[in-house]
């Protein structure tokens, strides 16, 4: 649900212009946190036990339902943020996290998955979208659906963008519980960096701030195209694939 606003017809070229060099520096944070570890993306996974590894799809879906539940009910307690407070308090927790390895670590992730949602919920209502809609709070949880800041992403992966359904109480648990899978190997990255030995607090503080910058970018994308479309009277899907291909574009790569 967009909330009232006017203004004058957008430059549609420039706004995507301007979305895909955003998308494109999303993950940039996420790089140096990785240089920081010294270690991949994928080694870090290898970094968790198994029974941990085994467990993240149920403990991520679970922190999500909670998350959904607990973000949405904060507005009516505390006033919206703005980005850059909210990656202070993640960042502050992430540090709080890793202190204490991989049971603090683990402990810390359910309450960062709420305040990143709350997050993305702010960066909605920045763009003019209701937070209290359903189709907001949907959309909300599939920005979550992105790659994720330590993963290199061409673009191709916005499918998650455009699919738009009857929004009900179901479809959300369902999204969550498709969307789950894909955030746990994310987070599960997270969790194997606050375990650096010696590093873990201040790992934990990197990673959370990169985690919350990424998804905030990835919230302005997403909700910017959703305005963008209705400022534009142009169809969504026409103009994500227009977004997609600046995205690959190499000349963009270099710019970015």
């Amino acid at each position: 649900m967009l909330l009232d606003d006017a203004g004058d017809p957008p430059d549609i070229d420039a706004e995507l212009d301007a979305l895909a060099r955003r998308y494109r520096r999303a993950g940039g944070v996420g790089l140096q946190v990785l240089n920081l570890i010294g270690d991949s993306a994928e080694g870090l996974l290898n970094r968790l036990p198994e029974d941990i590894r085994s467990r993240l799809d149920r403990v991520t879906e679970s922190a999500l339902s909670t998350a959904m539940r607990t973000a949405h009910g904060s507005r009516r307690l505390v006033k919206d943020q703005p980005d850059w407070l909210n990656r202070a308090v993640t960042t502050s927790m992430g540090a709080a996290g890793g202190f204490g390895g991989l049971p603090t670590a683990m402990a810390e992730l359910p309450v960062t998955t709420t305040v990143l949602l709350r997050a993305i919920q702010d960066v909605a209502l920045e763009h003019g979208f209701d937070p209290a809609s359903e189709s907001v709070q949907f959309d909300c949880i599939r920005v979550f659906a992105a790659n994720g800041p330590l993963e290199e992403d061409d673009g191709t992966d916005l499918g998650f963008f455009s699919s738009r359904v009857a929004v009900t109480g179901a479809t959300v648990q369902a999204l969550i519980a498709r969307v789950a899978p894909r955030l746990a190997t994310v987070l599960g990255q997270k969790l194997a960096a606050q375990t650096v030995p010696v590093l873990g607090a201040v790992a934990g503080a990197a990673t959370n701030y990169a985690y919350t910058s990424y998804y905030q970018e990835m919230a302005h994308v997403h909700f910017r195209l959703r305005k963008l479309a209705i400022e534009g009277d142009r169809p969504h899907p026409e103009l994500l694939a227009d977004l997609q291909a600046r995205i690959a574009d190499p000349r963009l790569r270099k710019a970015g």
